[in-house]
């Protein structure tokens, strides 16, 4: 299941050098439901209207700002500074950890964090949710997020459990 860093693209290379795809987390977690967790680190917007992983946890590892100002659309990536204390809300540094995004990149980022804080089980899902690009110019589906990951391989779902959901609590 291992996938040797030689082969991936740096940026969903992680320290752990723990990689899957996702029709391979699905069998692990459908082989251990109890102990392998799946943590959707999307921001909830992706989790719910993109779709998602039945039994992932949402936990973004960051989230997306927006407004405008002066007639201009801004936006900024601002990481979330929980991110691992979330985590442990429901894993320990000894599960198995899936670790997903759209596409390998951001769950990278997200295992090297909790590798960080002693994590020894996070495995990157290096095709994530929504997959790779298709590059064949002859196809329909070309540039579009259509080949591997979760959404073309293993069920998913747009219904959530509003307890998987975990973010930042406002308090006012």
């Amino acid at each position: 299941m291992t996938k040797p860093k030689s082969n991936l693209p740096k940026e969903k290379q992680t320290a752990l050098g723990l990689y899957v795809t996702a029709r391979e987390a699905y069998e692990m977690w459908r082989a251990a439901p109890n102990s392998a967790k799946v943590i959707d680190v999307r921001v909830p917007e992706e989790y719910a209207f993109v779709g998602h992983p039945e039994m992932a946890w949402n936990i973004p590892v960051a989230f997306i700002t927006y407004h405008r100002k002066s007639g201009k659309f801004e936006h900024a990536v601002k990481m979330n500074a929980h991110f691992v204390a979330d985590v442990k809300k429901v894993a320990k540094p000894t599960d198995t950890l899936l670790v997903t995004c759209r596409s390998g990149g951001r769950s990278a980022i997200a295992v090297n964090m909790l590798a960080a804080a002693g994590f020894k089980n996070a495995y990157n899902i290096v095709d994530g949710v929504e997959g790779d690009l298709v590059t064949d110019p002859d196809s329909v589906y070309c540039g579009k997020r259509m080949k591997n990951g979760w959404k073309n391989s293993a069920p998913w779902v747009y219904q959530f459990d509003p307890e998987k959901i975990i973010i930042e609590e406002i308090t006012a």
